[in-house]
């Protein structure tokens, strides 16, 4: 027979009893984005707690995109989206990445495998003006070499053009996700001399491949541009160690 470790059950808070009442009852009313919930005064009366339970309560609701709240206004129910799914993530993958080299690199391995799908799709799909946004983007990320925050940013906005591209509306959530969450770690990948004119060389063959409509040609120049920054990746890690 197994053995257990003695542990105390740690009591439940109250805000967390009253975020689980809030749910049920907009589930089971049937209540749509839009609607308003009973005020703070109200919730008080109906669970019989005080009101910084009740604050605490929709705080995280809101938090994580289920209400809205608005200053002065009572609680409504939020439309949920994708958006708002990946920043309640957020925090718990950055926590993961943080502590583990393996899912690291389980990471560049998903968001190269990603892109290559995202990057034929946009040269199937892009539209004259799809592409004129993306060569804008891109004379963007080229003024902003001089400014090592405004080049990662234009970076993430150029990856950004072409998940957008697409069509798909999950594909920049998901893309600006990928890019935040392995910058988070690699800032400093950008300061090695000469990356910031070769990333710009490679967005500009990516950027060729999607104008002229050639899938394979978008992939091949997409598959280079991140495999040569995995590479970066990984020799900057084994340095740090």
């Amino acid at each position: 027979m197994s053995s257990f470790t003695p542990e105390p059950i740690k009591r439940r808070r109250l805000y967390q009893d009253v975020m689980e009442r809030i749910l049920a009852v907009v589930k089971e009313t049937g209540l749509q984005p839009g609607d308003l919930l009973p005020s703070e005064r109200e919730l008080m009366n109906l669970y019989k707690v005080g009101r910084p339970a009740v604050r605490e309560a929709l705080q995280n609701l809101a938090r994580i995109g289920l209400i809205s709240l608005n200053p002065g206004e009572r609680a409504s129910v939020a439309a949920p989206n994708f958006t708002n799914l990946m920043q309640t993530v957020s925090l718990t993958t950055s926590g993961i990445l943080r502590n583990s080299d393996r899912s690291l690199e389980e990471l560049k391995e998903a968001r190269l495998i990603f892109e290559i799908q995202m990057v034929r799709l946009a040269a199937e799909r892009a539209t004259k003006e799809n592409i004129e946004r993306l060569e804008d983007r891109h004379a963007a990320h080229v003024a902003s070499l001089s400014d090592l925050s405004q080049f990662m940013h234009h970076d993430m906005l150029f990856h950004r053009e072409i998940a957008q591209m697409t069509g798909n509306s999950i594909f920049p959530v998901l893309s600006e996700a990928l890019i935040s969450w392995l910058g988070e770690f690699y800032q400093h990948l950008v300061r090695i001399i000469g990356a910031e004119e070769l990333t710009l060389t490679e967005h500009a063959a990516i950027l060729e491949g999607i104008k002229r409509r050639d899938a394979d040609m978008a992939e091949q120049a997409l598959r280079a541009h991140l495999t040569r920054a995995n590479s970066l990746y990984r020799r900057l890690t084994e340095g740090e160690r």
